[in-house]
């Protein structure tokens, strides 16, 4: 049984000169789906990730909680790639930050991982 929520599937659907992402997790015996919907533009495709994990994480914690994603990012670090991602509670008082490395072509992944890295440890008081 997983004490976090893990990753089963990142689907990014066309739609019309937009785009829908889906991630669905799973915890315990459950998947758990967020999604979100925004331009194709691919400087903007993090953040739709990061939201698209965030209301996935509100659906595993029965949507008790509300995150919002303040800020998404990549940056080099020595010789390596860095997603980070600065996540808020609401009613919390100070933001939560993650990072994970970016993996060739798995941008998606890194972000995802990226978001639940700066939510998990505090996602078990709630569960």
């Amino acid at each position: 049984m997983n004490e976090r929520p893990a990753i089963i599937s990142i689907q990014e659907v066309p739609l019309d000169g937009h785009v829908r992402v889906v991630i669905t997790l799973s915890w315990q015996d459950g998947q758990y789906s967020g999604e979100a919907v925004g331009p194709t533009d691919r400087y903007l495709r993090p953040r739709l990730v990061g939201e698209a994990t965030l209301r996935a994480v509100e659906e595993v914690a029965g949507n008790q909680i509300h995150l919002s994603l303040a800020a998404i990012a990549t940056t080099p670090l020595g010789n390596a790639q860095v997603a980070m991602a600065q996540v808020e509670l609401e009613g919390g008082d100070e933001p939560f930050v993650g990072s994970a490395i970016l993996r060739e072509h798995d941008d998606a992944g890194a972000t995802v991982k990226a978001v639940l890295d700066a939510i998990n440890r505090r996602l078990g008081a709630v569960l």
